[in-house]
C-alpha cells in the first residue's frame, strides 16, 4: 500500500466483499419470505424474522472461512504498508 488513498479504497472493497454477501442472501430471503407473506395474507412479524437469521447463520457457516481470509489479507496489506503511509 503506497498511500492513504488506496488503503481506503482497499477498506471499502473489503468492507464491500465482507457485508456484500451476508446482505445479499438477507436480501433474497426476505423478498422471499415477503412475497409469501403477502400472497397468503399471513401477518406474523416471527415469519419473516426465522428464515432470514437461519438464513444468516447459514450464510456465515459457509462463507465463514472466505471472509476470513478476505479480513486477513487486509490486515496483512496494511500492516506491512503502514511503515510507508508514516513517511
Amino acid at each position: 500500500m503506497n498511500g492513504v488513498p488506496q488503503a481506503t479504497h482497499a477498506a471499502l472493497l473489503t468492507i464491500f466483499y465482507v457485508a456484500g454477501p451476508v446482505l445479499g442472501v438477507i436480501l433474497v430471503i426476505g423478498v422471499v419470505v415477503s412475497v409469501f407473506l403477502a400472497v397468503t395474507q399471513i401477518n406474523e412479524p416471527t415469519l419473516s424474522f426465522v428464515p432470514k437469521f437461519l438464513g444468516t447463520g447459514i450464510a456465515l457457516v459457509l462463507l465463514g472461512p472466505w471472509l476470513l481470509r478476505q479480513l486477513e489479507a487486509f490486515a496483512v496489506a496494511i500492516l506491512s504498508g503502514l511503515p510507508g503511509m508514516l513517511s
